[in-house]
């Protein structure tokens, strides 16, 4: 429960961009802890017509834009430089894109021989102090670098079963955001044993809640449940007004947060170049 209860922002193209550039920020700010942690992977980024395209290594989930057609109208021009940039490095091109961007931008798109992928849900809620202590057997707290590789097993663990494609890059997470700036890793602990990793990170008033997992035997012990309310109460305590997260459609991580009180701002279609060919 909250302190008090703030008026929800309308679900816009301003709180588009704030929260679409609070998520490209963190993730370019994810892509320059890899550069300078792992230099030979080439970790980069560039900023197209207002939108991050960054590339973290052709398998990291990072690796895509963020912010396409919403800070500026979407042009063949636009694209051009973007898909240069990812083909430089070898790696297959994908944009998340909300429905602010327009029909004229998923049009382009769709005649450059892009196809939807994947769909998931941005959700918000205006920051404010949690009333009660986690009620929960849970105990949460922030992490110290030197236990990076720690909270990196338990999101692991956490991720694997439904993503084990992404185990390399889990691996690494916890090490590379812990050195990434505005970005603080929270550990959830039931009976003195680890179970629950999340991460949050604050970019211009916004806390973006991500890579929210817990370890399977310890599932339903109220640990997500205890991290939501901490990273509440530790953006609230560093100014932050307008929290989001991103959930797949109906799923767990979805529940948790309707429960926090996160509604949906927009639901988000991520695309895939097909082919390198566009006739125009």
């Amino acid at each position: 429960m909250a302190e008090s209860s703030k008026a929800m922002p309308f679900s816009d193209l301003e709180l588009a961009r704030r929260l679409e550039r609070a998520e490209g920020y963190a993730s370019v700010q994810y892509a320059k802890a890899r550069r300078q942690l792992f230099p030979e992977s080439g970790a980069d980024w560039i900023e197209s017509a207002g939108a991050y395209a960054i590339f973290d290594g052709i398998d990291s989930p990072v690796t895509q834009t963020f912010g396409l057609g919403i800070f500026e109208e979407l042009s063949s021009a636009a694209l051009d430089a973007i898909e240069h940039f990812f083909r430089q490095r070898a790696a297959p091109v994908f944009h998340e894109v909300t429905p602010f961007a327009g029909v004229a931008a998923l049009d382009l798109l769709c005649r450059r021989n892009y196809r939807p992928i994947e769909i998931s849900n941005v959700l918000y809620c205006p920051v404010e102090r949690p009333l009660a202590e986690n009620e929960s057997a849970a105990r949460v707290r922030v992490i110290g670098r030197e236990e990076a590789s720690l909270w990196s097993n338990i999101s692991a663990r956490g991720w694997a079963p439904e993503h084990p494609e992404l185990l390399e890059f889990l691996l690494q997470i916890g090490t590379i955001s812990s050195a990434r700036e505005q970005s603080v890793c929270f550990l959830a602990e039931v009976d003195e044993r680890p179970g629950a990793a999340a991460v949050l990170c604050i970019h211009q008033g916004v806390a973006l809640f991500a890579g929210a997992a817990t370890i399977p035997e310890l599932r339903r012990r109220g640990l997500q449940r205890a991290l939501l309310h901490d990273r509440m109460r530790y953006a609230f305590d560093h100014g932050c007004d307008l929290a989001m997260m991103v959930a797949l459609p109906g799923s767990a991580s979805q529940r948790n947060g309707e429960r926090h009180r996160f509604r949906i701002a927009y639901t988000r279609t991520k695309w895939r170049l097909c082919s390198q060919a566009y006739t125009g």
